[in-house]
């Protein structure tokens, strides 16, 4: 996911301070775990592929 953020976010923003920074780091994150898809794994979420079981509670 580094060199994703990197060319997608990180590269394209400056941030004013860490704090700014450390906040697009973790929605960043978040995206790409729960929100993205990615066709190494079948078109499916990270988080939905290694971890169905905590993902329960989203669903209902």
């Amino acid at each position: 996911w580094f060199r994703s953020f990197k060319y997608e976010e990180g590269y394209l923003t400056q941030y004013a301070n860490i704090r700014e920074a450390r906040a697009a780091i973790k929605s960043y994150v978040h995206t790409y775990n729960f929100e993205r898809c990615h066709s190494a794994i079948n078109n499916q979420t990270p988080a939905s592929y290694y971890y169905p079981a905590l993902l329960i509670d989203h669903a209902a």
